[in-house]
């Protein structure tokens, strides 16, 4: 157990508490009885300020040259590495994920901080030849503004990484929503923006419980744009107010992911993929691998194979070096979980391990569920078409590579995918006909780069990408651009040719 942290509001370069100065609790979710850090309970009354300290820092921020603010991202890029292990050993406490994972979550923001560091030296516009003589005609990126940025507690550093820089570099302000189960993380890395030198107001920190905090953000009428990660019942609510109120709005929401295992291929590095993919994170990724759809020729080896590896798996806190899977990330989390064991047996899915909450005396005290895998699923079983976010796989068995992918497809989400097989022709037609914002071949649902686009189709997303050059087009306006040195006047879209 170690001295709690005492987190605090980050607004117009002030640490401060909320106005009402109300707190609340983080706490270890291997061990509840480990106090994290308690945290500010702010309400709209914070909001506002943050808000307001945003949109004074916007009018000097979005002049600075882009390559000049790509300095300050680049910094944090460098305090990122300095601050590696503090961080990840604080998230390991916090939210639970293995060392190995949150070391891994750190180096994404770190990635992601060099990458974006670079967008400033390029935010390409375009040159284009005009259909007038003597006029010249380009597009420019701007700003949009002051963006909100919520996000969830499974990846509490990297997550924001991928929204705030490039929101940065492209000029815009901040300010930052985190989940209320990742305080402590936030706070450590708002406290790095901050020794990177940004100037004040330029990137806020607002602590709370999302239906305060989060709302009135989303509908704040000085908030030009909302970056959200989470469910897609909230993104539902967000794109809803931000559409009848014009905010710009980027969702990145659930994922109902699926391995396809064809009859030929490679099974052993298949069974890696699978049990990496569903039981990564304690399955609480939206890329997580919730589905395994087997080709009946390999269903029952390759089934005794998962059952083999999974009853090898041990749990346990992030912080042992031993342990494979940690625990859910709260006690709500961990009945939704098993509240949808119960629904699967109703349904007629069979246990095959794992479906209990763990109550062993040496994991009493946190929120541990048992590696589950479900056999004999049905593509229309709540369990093959709802996410459960936790360690559970459902096993669907198929007779066919078409059958395969249209089972695939057969959920309201479309995040990632993967398929293992040896046959070239069918890993063309599956990249071409899945249904994903994201396919892998031979490869497990999870392991995005920060230089390519995220995000998904149909209930995943609105159509907008994290990662990569995609979000620049999220965090900056097009502006056209039209300079006539004709000396006269050229009236384009009329008919002036003979």
């Amino acid at each position: 157990m170690t001295t709690p942290l005492t987190c605090r509001n980050y607004i117009a370069g002030q640490w401060v508490n909320a106005a009402s100065r109300s707190t609340l609790e983080s706490r270890n979710p291997a061990d509840r009885r480990e106090l994290v850090a308690t945290f500010p309970r702010s309400a709209a009354i914070d909001v506002d300020t943050a808000v307001a300290a945003a949109r004074k820092a916007y009018r000097t921020w979005r002049l600075l040259p882009a390559p000049a603010r790509a300095e300050y991202v680049f910094r944090v890029g460098e305090l990122l590495q300095k601050y590696k292990e503090e961080l990840a050993q604080l998230m390991s406490r916090e939210m639970g994920k293995s060392l190995t994972e949150a070391r891994g979550d750190v180096q994404e923001g770190i990635d992601c901080a060099f990458y974006n560091a670079g967008e400033g030296r390029r935010l390409f516009g375009q040159t284009t030849p005009s259909e007038m003589p003597n006029k010249f005609a380009m597009t420019v990126r701007t700003p949009v503004g002051v963006c909100a940025l919520i996000t969830p507690w499974n990846f509490p550093i990297a997550i924001p990484c991928w929204k705030a820089l490039p929101a940065l570099v492209c000029g815009n302000t901040v300010v930052f929503k985190p989940a209320e189960d990742t305080p402590a993380c936030a706070t450590k890395l708002i406290e790095i923006f901050v020794e990177a030198g940004l100037p004040e107001g330029v990137i806020n920190l607002v602590h709370g419980v999302g239906e305060e905090v989060g709302k009135a953000l989303v509908e704040h009428p000085d908030v030009d744009l909302v970056s959200f990660t989470g469910s897609s019942e909230t993104g539902a609510f967000v794109a809803s107010t931000c559409g009848q109120t014009h905010k710009r709005v980027c969702l990145e929401m659930g994922g109902k992911n699926a391995q396809i295992v064809m009859e030929d291929a490679d099974l052993e590095l298949a069974l890696d993929g699978a049990v990496w993919g569903a039981f990564g994170t304690t399955g609480q990724r939206c890329t997580a691998t919730s589905r395994l759809i087997l080709h009946r020729d390999i269903k029952e080896k390759f089934t005794a194979m998962l059952k083999e590896r999974t009853n090898k798996l041990r749990l346990g806190a992030g912080t042992d070096p031993k342990t494979d899977i940690g625990p859910v990330i709260n006690e709500r989390q961990l009945q939704r979980v098993s509240q949808y064991l119960d629904i699967a047996r109703e349904e007629g899915a069979k246990v095959l391990i794992g479906g209990e909450i763990v109550t062993e005396a040496e994991l009493e005290h946190g929120y541990f569920f048992e590696p589950t895998i479900l056999d004999e699923v049905t593509p229309e079983m709540r369990v093959a078409r709802e996410e459960i976010f936790g360690p559970v796989v459902a096993i669907i068995a198929v007779n066919s590579f078409e059958e395969a992918i249209a089972i695939l497809n057969n959920t309201p989400y479309g995040l990632s995918s993967s398929i293992y097989t040896r046959d070239i022709n069918r890993a063309f037609v599956a990249m071409r006909d899945i249904e994903a914002g994201i396919t892998y071949i031979n490869g497990p649902t999870i392991g995005a780069e920060v230089h390519l686009p995220f995000g998904g189709v149909k209930q995943t997303g609105n159509g907008h990408r994290e990662a990569g050059t995609a979000a620049l087009d999220v965090f900056t306006e097009w502006k056209t651009v039209y300079v006539d040195f004709s000396g006269s006047l050229q009236r384009a879209q009329i008919d002036n040719r003979s």
